[in-house]
């Protein structure tokens, strides 16, 4: 391959920013191409980092034969259309999370990665969280034993992002706070723990703050401000529990806006030791010398996780080492969070 991979980003918002800024901080990767619907915000990215090339149409960015991979950083409706054509167009995809909108869709990205031989990844950027590296360190020396229980928790007091833009428009983004939040922090649990078999979920999701929009009461927006033209049909509260055979649960609650204590924990139970991440803090709960011990693990912080991410697509690209969340991982998602949201329509127990 050429001396630096050229890169295209399909999408110059909030997250498009993020892979800009972070493609610019590895070496063998040169930011070549930018494209979005909207002139000034293209306009303004190109701008910032220097990019020539900018199209309005992903069509044209595409069939450009010197741009290697892409970033997909669109609405999640246009995940499968978008990274669909880019693998037909014979570019390397990294794509942002969700992977689509449910499993159906998942499935033909999958079909076409297969087709094409390429490389496609998923953004599940908590994996490459400090954290989250040294807990999959120690589940793999044995230091917790058999994980038989996992509890997660991603709490937002007021944290509906674009309220009545796409994000909390079903049609457009498969849900809310669930889809958009709980997917990494489930995600992050069951590549930490090795559990890729959900078999069983009971659960609900809650839509009690954004509706009315004009009730709704913030300190700040993600991708704001409101559009009270536009619509709230999702959910911005989870809870539910997940079975992974006779092996272990998982307990999770996902919130976008509720009356609770902010909170991003998670928290591994084995049998020799459990673990639990959060507040910039990891805590070993365990037995040293016949006797009960909490042990505080200090670490380094490193690399940003987003330029990690991207660094390891880029090795991927090159043939130099796999992909840290694969698309079958994401398909396995996708289930289950489709049998999360059939389980509260329900209001049973569901099996994948």
């Amino acid at each position: 391959m050429k001396s630096k991979i050229k890169v295209g980003i399909i999408g110059c918002g909030s997250i498009g920013s993020v892979h800009a800024e972070h493609y610019g901080k590895i070496n063998d990767v040169e930011l070549a191409a930018l494209c979005d619907v909207l002139p000034e915000k293209l306009g303004e990215l190109a701008g910032r980092h220097k990019v020539l090339k900018t199209f309005l149409d992903y069509h044209r960015l595409l069939a450009d034969p010197e741009i290697d991979a892409v970033s997909v950083c669109v609405p999640n409706d246009l995940h499968a259309p978008i990274a669909i054509d880019a693998l037909k167009a014979g570019k390397h995809v990294m794509l942002e999370k969700p992977m689509t909108l449910n499993a159906e869709l998942a499935h033909e990205i999958l079909k076409a990665r297969d087709a094409a031989g390429k490389v496609l990844q998923l953004g599940m950027v908590r994996r490459q969280l400090p954290e989250s590296q040294i807990i999959k360190e120690m589940v793999g020396n044995g230091r917790l034993g058999s994980i038989y229980h996992i509890r997660v928790k991603t709490i937002r007091r007021r944290g509906i992002p674009g309220l009545g833009s796409w994000f909390t428009t079903k049609a457009r983004s498969g849900g809310g706070g669930l889809i958009d939040i709980a997917v990494h922090s489930l995600d992050q649990a069951m590549w930490l723990a090795g559990c890729w078999n959900p078999t069983r979920v009971s659960a609900r999701v809650y839509s009690k703050f954004g509706s009315p929009m004009q009730d709704y009461h913030y300190v700040a927006m993600w991708a704001g401000p409101p559009d009270f033209n536009g619509t709230f049909d999702v959910d911005d509260y989870a809870a539910g529990l997940i079975r992974f055979e006779n092996r272990a649960t998982l307990s999770f609650e996902a919130a976008w806006a509720c009356n609770a204590e902010e909170e991003s924990s998670l928290e591994l139970l084995g049998t020799r030791g459990g673990i639990k991440a959060g507040g910039g803090k990891i805590i070993l709960r365990t037995e040293m010398d016949n006797r009960i011990a909490d042990v505080e693990l200090f670490y380094d912080k490193g690399k940003p996780h987003f330029q990690i991410q991207l660094e390891k697509f880029a090795a991927a690209v090159r043939g130099e080492g796999k992909v840290p969340a694969t698309g079958e991982e994401g398909l396995v998602m996708m289930r289950l969070l489709d049998a999360i949201y059939r389980s509260s329509e329900v209001n049973a127990e569901v099996e994948l």
